[in-house]
């Protein structure tokens, strides 16, 4: 068991550090003029397009597409679109709040991930994950609660801030079931989900598309052109590193771990940013977020250890 299930911890955690660099790579893109609508609608169009190109290309992937149903990749499309809404409050959140605060607060999902999976889901079993999660809670509590002095964020930063992570974990959960996850086990054990190389493309157009019916809504043109020479790359970057990597590597290692125990393991996220946002941008947390992250990482320790311990001899 430990041996099967540490490759898909590993993989949950370059998930997580793909989902980090994404505010890093916005704190390059907002200074050039495009603001957080305008990195969400490049990032997802050239995540979907960059996708499909791969998928289409392998046998696999095709053999995966042809196998799906109408109803079910309808299902995946539409989950996508909900995703602009978590992306949409997140990357909002940081024309307002640090890069690193952003992360912290958005690390309160792992909590309502597991929650949700009691009732909808695979829930951890055994008391492990469980006191895992409270330190993980807690190290967030401290990140969030060491603000210093004079460095109070403003309101609605806050306010996207904590509206994202209840819209991520509602997306989890039902990712998960899109995956094949039930109550009475994970993806990979009980069958029947869309594989990732069919769920992540088709996921990744429709959030596309909900970008660009928020864009029309908001009475944006379709596309911002022409991208700033300053801000191609960051945005190549957003598009892969933070964008196709991140959502395909959870998606597939929730499928082997269960939602709930992925979420918990992607708390290192949080520990990714800040230290990343403190070496690029300067930006310095206090020793109380310090503590936080070090519980974080305290808390996935415990969830995984058996996973990660090294071998006896």
């Amino acid at each position: 068991m430990r041996g099967s299930r540490l490759p898909w911890v590993l993989l949950i955690v370059v998930s997580a550090i793909g989902y980090g660099s994404g505010p890093l790579f916005a704190k390059w893109i907002y200074p050039s003029g495009f603001d957080w609508l305008d990195l969400l609608a490049w990032r997802h169009l050239l995540a979907a397009l960059i996708l499909w190109a791969i998928v289409l290309a392998l046998p696999a992937g095709r053999a995966a597409l042809r196998q799906i149903r109408l109803r079910r990749g309808l299902t995946a499309f539409g989950l996508g679109a909900l995703f602009v809404a978590n992306a949409s409050t997140y990357f909002a959140s940081l024309t307002w709040i640090d890069a690193s605060l952003a992360g912290l607060m958005t690390y309160s999902y792992p909590a309502i991930v597991a929650v949700l999976s009691i009732f909808f889901a695979h829930a951890p079993s055994g008391l492990r994950p469980w006191v895992a999660l409270a330190i993980a809670t807690g190290g967030v509590v401290l990140g969030v609660g060491g603000i210093s002095a004079g460095r109070e964020p403003e309101p609605i930063g806050l306010v996207l801030g904590v509206a994202s992570p209840i819209i991520y974990s509602c997306y989890i959960i039902l990712a998960a079931r899109l995956g094949g996850e039930s109550k009475s086990g994970t993806g990979a054990s009980d069958g029947g989900g869309i594989p990732p190389l069919a769920a992540v493309p088709l996921s990744l157009a429709g959030t596309s598309f909900g970008v660009f019916v928020l864009r029309l809504a908001a009475g944006r043109d379709l596309l911002p052109l022409p991208i700033p020479e300053s801000a191609l790359l960051p945005i190549l970057g957003v598009a892969t590193v933070a964008g196709i990597v991140p959502i395909g590597a959870f998606y597939a290692g929730a499928q082997r771990l269960g939602a709930a125990r992925a979420a918990l393991v992607s708390t290192v996220e949080p520990v990714y940013t800040i230290v990343a946002a403190g070496i690029l941008f300067g930006e310095q947390l206090t020793p109380t977020q310090l503590a936080g992250g070090a519980a974080i990482l305290a808390a996935v320790l415990v969830a995984e250890w058996e996973a990660i311990r090294p071998a006896k001899n």
